[in-house]
């Protein structure tokens, strides 16, 4: 054992003092000890005890039974939530996902004998500030190594997804894997197929969250995981690309991803997949050039499976494939004030934003360098210009509305869609038309003449 300087949460503090007085055991364990280790503050607090649920619930008025079945309640003390788990033993992994059993035990080292890797193996008495390290999980963090406790066949044996969490940690932490651990990770990394799609998400969101994503995704490569989970991506590697750009499609993406912002999944997933299609589109001219043509409708197609593997909400899905197929504009400063407002129009006015920051995600990790920002920037401020002039961007600014074109005889469905996308453009290339007199005449003459049977 150890003595650590820490200055504890009071909450925390009179939370454990709560269990202790009561009779029971009671330490911090998971992140937040790796974080107290590693010198960083800890983002949420977890405990250990050998106090059993129902004991918990005795003790403090609001506990939540978030895991009661496998002995976790979450404790909500002065606004704060102490996850608690009572001390266990678990019992063969017949499904490599859940153990079959669960008992518990009175014992720490016992509970800490059934964790994933060393790094999270540790415990902290927030009372005596000793640190608890019977594996060595203390040296590890010094290491900036990940290695499994024990035999790290037998770990991931009983729940695959240790696999990925391993790939998690080490983007998160920035660590290495320890060799053994490295070596189980590629001789099992096909049992992750067996793993459900929500639990893969789960993981690859807080790696996509990480400061550097393409540091799991290369361990990803090296291990075998990347043609498991993402084949479409592995297809990737090795696919050049010519003129400004300095890297493969696999490269590309993953330092596009890595210039993403990391607080907003929407665009770190665009990033990694903007180019996903390439491979598929990929052809050469008579005169040997390597295009891409209209890669990103087959990146925004291929971006949207993935997703929907991945069990994503389908709200995400649908802001990301469409980031994704409206990556490539080009603008030039002939463009119209109405180029602008169909441009507009058709990403959304609510998608700019995305859309621009994973423009400048993609320039920066196409040539290796600070790109040019000043045809974007320009970009930027003529929309800005031509949106304050306030004109009408879709069917909902329109001076007429389906009523109105019913009531002047236009018959409902696909004509009067017709009809009121037909007024839209007009009103798009001169804002002056937006009157309702103006539109029901117009409406009126264009129906007559171009549809009416």
């Amino acid at each position: 054992m150890e003595r650590i300087r820490y200055s504890f949460p009071k909450a925390l503090q009179e939370v454990h003092a709560r269990i202790v007085q009561a009779g029971y055991q009671c330490y911090v364990v998971g992140g937040a000890v790796r974080s107290i280790v590693l010198r960083k503050a800890p983002t949420d607090w977890d405990l250990a005890t050998d106090a059993s649920p129902e004991d918990l619930m005795k003790l403090f008025r609001t506990v939540i039974p978030t895991g009661i079945k496998h002995g976790t309640v979450t404790i909500l003390y002065k606004g704060q939530k102490f996850e608690t788990t009572t001390f266990r033993i678990e019992g063969p992994y017949s499904d490599s996902r859940h153990p079959d059993h669960v008992h518990y035990t009175k014992e720490l080292l016992e509970d800490l004998k059934r964790r994933d890797f060393t790094i999270n193996a540790m415990a902290i008495d927030p009372q005596e500030k000793l640190l608890i390290d019977p594996y060595g999980g203390q040296e590890d963090c010094r290491k900036r190594l990940i290695r499994a406790l024990g035999d790290p066949f037998e770990r991931f044996q009983e729940d695959a997804l240790r696999i990925l969490r391993a790939v998690r940690f080490s983007a998160q932490l920035g660590f290495s894997i320890e060799e053994q651990t490295q070596k189980a990770m590629r001789t099992l990394a096909h049992t992750l197929k067996g793993v459900s799609a929500e639990r893969i998400r789960d993981e690859m969101e807080k790696i996509m969250a990480s400061e550097r994503p393409s540091i799991g995704f290369n361990l990803m490569t090296e291990t075998g995981i990347l043609s498991i989970l993402f084949p479409e991506l592995e297809a990737c590697r090795g696919i050049e690309q010519k003129g400004a750009h300095a890297f493969d499609v696999f490269t590309h993406s993953l330092l596009c991803c890595d210039a993403a912002p990391k607080d907003n999944p929407r665009i770190r997933w665009a990033a990694l997949l903007h180019d996903i299609g390439k491979p598929l589109a990929k052809a050469e001219t008579p005169e040997g050039e390597t295009i891409f043509h209209r890669h990103e409708q087959l990146s925004a197609a291929l971006s949207g499976k993935i997703l929907r593997r991945l069990r994503f909400p389908v709200a995400f899905e649908k802001k990301v494939t469409h980031l994704v197929l409206h990556h490539m504009f080009h603008y030039e400063d002939s463009w119209t004030d109405a180029a602008v407002r169909r441009f507009v129009r058709k990403v959304g006015k609510e998608n700019l934003e995305d859309l621009f920051t994973l423009r400048e995600a993609d320039g920066w990790a196409t040539a290796g360098n600070r790109p040019d920002r000043r045809p974007l920037t320009e970009f930027r401020e003529r929309i800005a210009r031509v949106l304050s002039q306030d004109a009408p961007l879709s069917l909902k600014d329109l001076a007429v509305n389906g009523n109105d074109l019913s009531e002047a005889g236009i018959p409902k469905g696909p004509v009067m869609g017709t009809v009121l996308e037909f007024l839209l453009e007009t009103v798009l290339e001169d804002p002056s038309m937006n009157e309702r007199e103006k539109l029901l005449t117009l409406a009126k003459n264009f129906y007559q003449t171009r549809l009416r049977v």
